[in-house]
């Protein structure tokens, strides 16, 4: 009866976040009727004895609370900061700087799908600094597309590549990054380097060698004629008089992190926050004094503690809702229903990591987002870990890399929405161009997790 009702209800999360329903409200709702179930059906505590306030109903509220006060002062507070980070980085042009400086060498070259496979590489490496996917899709909209438009490839090729550049979302700028690692209790410098970047490789390459032959082939197969869309961004390139050294200032915190870091034995503990504030204080003193307007630059911080709003109204909301909603699932039983099923049929280890890959993937399919799934999923992580006895990262890294893969496949993600915004290319011809890379590179991540890590 219970698996039955918890079935239903995540079908309907997936129908009323595919009808465009607010998924911070459905995940909400789903949690609250979830853990209303665990109560009158299977007179599940929600909160042990010592934590509870007495009434089993209105310890669902409570917890609630917890879990915005433990969410926004920990890894919300890095969520935001990234967020206002980011948002400055573009502001001042030290994004774009950046951009233009590691796109130039592709000018050179005269064989557009060997700039496409160059493009995807080149786009996750962005990606570690540039946090964002839709931001990063933007400016190689801006920058890159043009090239391979004017080189020969397709825009409908083009607009697939782009894309898909910010798919594993590396590096301890990402929010799903910084989730995994603490989830795994691992610094977040550490789980990059040491995680992340092993597997990545192989993934990367994987990718881009597939997107060369899909995007190829696609080409010189298809009928349509020149895809029936602009070949030029709609987005007007400023003429910027950014400096080029301006490229520097979004790379900063990774240099920080990795210097001050476990690797390199530092006595000095730097965190994702302090490495961001400490790049966003330097440009901001440089900005000063290259524009001679000192009210005017610090006037601009409003610019990134709008930004950190924004951050905590639609991504520290939504990792609550995914922690509530995945609370519920846990609460009336469904995943260690799961997980005894996986034990007790004597699959072992990978076939539980496929199991959890699987409901993420499909998850970021549905949703269109990597953030939803992954937010919602994660917390499980350690205790299907402990179930099979394994570290929590053997688990945490495969969903949390797999969450962005499948994104990728979405057409209502808005990543991929951005990008056919600007080429306009439909999206669901885009995501049968991303869809045969992205398996590819989901079934890299697996072999490859399971030969490192397994």
């Amino acid at each position: 009866m219970i698996f039955f009702i918890t079935l239903f209800i995540i079908f309907f999360v997936g129908y009323f976040i595919v009808k465009k329903f607010y998924p911070q409200g459905v995940l909400f709702v789903a949690g609250f009727l979830l853990l209303c179930t665990a109560i009158l059906l299977k007179d599940t505590p929600i909160l042990n004895e010592k934590a509870s306030i007495g009434s089993n109903f209105l310890d669902i509220f409570q917890y609630l609370k917890d879990t915005f006060s433990k969410t926004t002062a920990g890894l919300g507070l890095t969520i935001m900061v990234v967020g206002g980070f980011a948002k400055y980085m573009d502001h001042i042009g030290a994004s774009k700087a950046l951009v233009k400086i590691t796109t130039k060498p592709m000018k050179k070259l005269n064989s557009p799908y060997l700039v496409l496979a160059l493009t995807y590489i080149l786009g996750q490496i962005l990606n570690i600094f540039i946090p964002s996917a839709s931001g990063l899709g933007v400016l190689l909209m801006v920058t890159v597309y043009p090239i391979l438009v004017s080189l020969g490839a397709s825009p409908l090729s083009a607009t697939a590549v782009i894309g898909t550049t910010a798919c594993l979302d590396l590096g301890p700028a990402s929010g799903n990054s910084v989730l995994a690692a603490k989830t795994a209790n691992l610094d977040a410098a550490l789980y990059f380097v040491k995680y992340q970047l092993p597997v990545a490789i192989f993934v990367i390459i994987a990718i881009a060698i597939t997107h060369y032959f899909v995007q190829k082939i696609g080409d010189k197969n298809s009928t349509y004629d020149d895809f029936g869309v602009k070949t030029k961004s709609s987005i007007d390139e400023e003429d910027s008089n950014v400096p080029n050294f301006y490229a520097i200032f979004p790379i900063i915190p990774l240099v920080v992190i990795l210097a001050f870091s476990s690797l390199f034995k530092s006595s000095i503990k730097m965190n994702v926050e302090v490495a961001m504030l400490l790049s966003v204080t330097v440009s901001m003193v440089i900005e000063g004094i290259r524009k001679k307007t000192f009210k005017n630059t610090i006037s601009e911080l409003k610019i990134i503690f709008n930004s950190m709003g924004s951050q905590f109204a639609a991504v520290i909301t939504l990792i609550v809702a995914g922690q509530f909603f995945a609370y519920g699932l846990t609460k009336v039983g469904v995943i260690n229903s799961i997980i005894d099923w996986t034990k007790n049929a004597g699959l072992g280890v990978q076939p539980m990591i496929l199991v959890m890959t699987a409901v993420i993937s499909a998850s970021s399919v549905i949703m269109g987002s990597g953030n939803a799934p992954f937010f919602a999923f994660a917390a499980l992580a350690p205790t299907v870990a402990a179930s099979v006895n394994i570290d929590p990262v053997v688990i945490a890294m495969p969903m949390q890399l797999a969450s962005g893969i499948a994104r990728s496949v979405s057409p209502i993600t808005a990543v991929i929405v951005a990008v056919c915004g600007i080429s306009g290319v439909s999206p669901f011809l885009v995501v049968r161009r991303t869809f045969l890379p992205m398996l590819v590179g989901l079934v890299v991540l697996l072999i490859s997790n399971m030969v490192l890590f397994g």
